[in-house]
């Protein structure tokens, strides 16, 4: 079985409040994106979990991985171990960009042990595995437009025609990774009433997204002033003709949205110092 993870993005992305568990409630619209990795599952020739995956992330321990965790959160679940099982993971998502693909990794492991050795789990249970692994792993089990709220976990379906038919362009800086430690020691808290809400501000014409500030991920205050080259992505995709632009999630990726696909496509030759990907929303 071969299965293809993808990332997403966030339009918006609201840090409301922390919470007395040290987590953050936020409120984000994610959206899936073509960006996938590629994982392959099948019947282990040994007992136990056999994890291949590519290039220096494959020096990982494998029990560390999110698709091992994932799988042992299955196990947990069901109250007894999985069947044998082989896989193998190639990593195409950039790690550290805040598209989520190692938690897209993890929702699909689930999905694919459920199918692949006939468990009869349904979305809601397989949600309620994959949230053990990591708030926005939820988002892949269901893998719909969502408006996420809570620490990520509690999802809401979500008209998105405001951008479909609109183009892509995702790059994230060779040289920069964000880690999700990092991104929240920095975030400030700013309540939904001191702002307006990302499916609000998704009513509004998107040309008006960023003339008037509507749309705006918080992590952005933090994380620019340090680091300054994830900034200037945002910068250079309005000057390569995106209708509007931000990071996604807690970064380093930034995404530019574009009046077609041919436009993004063309934009990706001015952005040859970072990991990119074009497409249609």
């Amino acid at each position: 079985m071969i299965l293809f993870p993808n990332a997403k993005i966030n339009l918006g992305l609201r840090v409301t409040s922390r919470r007395p568990d040290g987590y953050h409630n936020l409120s984000t619209v994610m959206i899936p994106v073509g960006w996938c990795d590629i994982l392959e599952m099948m019947p282990g020739e040994q007992p136990g979990i056999v994890f291949h995956s590519d290039g220096d992330f494959g020096a990982v321990d494998a029990e560390s991985n999110l698709v091992v965790k994932a799988l042992r959160a299955l196990e947990a679940y069901l109250g007894r171990a999985l069947p044998p099982l082989e896989i193998y993971l190639k990593k195409v998502i950039p790690m550290g960009a805040g598209l989520g693909g190692g938690s897209a990794d993890a929702s699909f492991a689930i999905r694919g042990a459920n199918e692949l050795f006939g468990l009869g789990l349904d979305d809601e249970a397989m949600a309620a595995v994959a949230v053990k692994v990591g708030a926005d792993c939820p988002f892949f089990i269901y893998n719909r437009p969502a408006l996420a709220t809570g620490i990520g976990e509690i999802l809401e379906p979500v008209d998105i025609s405001c951008v479909q038919g609109y183009g892509l362009l995702i790059a994230k800086p060779l040289s920069e990774a964000v880690s999700t430690r990092e991104a929240y020691a920095g975030v400030q808290v700013c309540a939904l009433d001191e702002g307006v809400s990302p499916v609000t501000a998704m009513s509004r014409p998107i040309g008006q997204w960023r003339d008037d500030e509507l749309l705006n991920n918080d992590f952005e205050q933090s994380i620019f002033p340090l680091r300054p080259e994830i900034a200037s992505v945002k910068e250079r995709m309005y000057a390569a003709g995106a209708v509007f632009a931000s990071m996604s999630g807690s970064g380093a990726a930034v995404y530019g949205i574009f009046p077609d696909a041919k436009m993004a496509e063309k934009a990706m030759a001015d952005f040859g110092d970072c990991d990119v990907f074009a497409g249609s929303l």
